[in-house]
């Protein structure tokens, strides 16, 4: 699978169909699946080697995850999830993530004068 920008199909009024590129926030990973398992792994203090070590998995294989190569089987997911006790879409998405400081203090400032 390429790292290039897959055309949607997105219904309009008239129940037809139009070709549409998606909004361009944030390169979507070639795995298509997004996730936050760098940032829990470097709050928790984790090595990757340490990480992939607990998930008995190739520390590789965390590289590939974190980088969107690769996408989890629902198993893995779900052990990471309880690894780092949080729901399992708390660490992988379909759509981007917002930064954490933003869901949990709102956006900042400047965001919020540039809408």
């Amino acid at each position: 699978m390429q790292a290039e920008v897959v055309d949607k199909l997105l219904p309009i009024s008239n129940n037809m169909f139009q070709m549409t590129k998606p909004q361009r926030d944030a390169p979507k990973p070639v795995a298509g699946i997004f996730n936050r398992l760098s940032v829990l792994r470097a709050d928790r203090g984790l090595s990757r080697q340490q990480l992939a070590d607990a998930l008995e998995i190739n520390y590789q294989t965390v590289g590939f995850l974190e980088r969107g190569d690769y996408a989890p089987s629902l198993e893995l997911a779900m052990r990471i999830s309880q690894l780092f006790h949080v729901p399992v879409e708390a660490i992988f998405s379909l759509r981007p993530f917002r930064p954490l400081t933003e869901e949990l203090y709102g956006p900042s400032p400047q965001v919020a004068t540039r809408r």
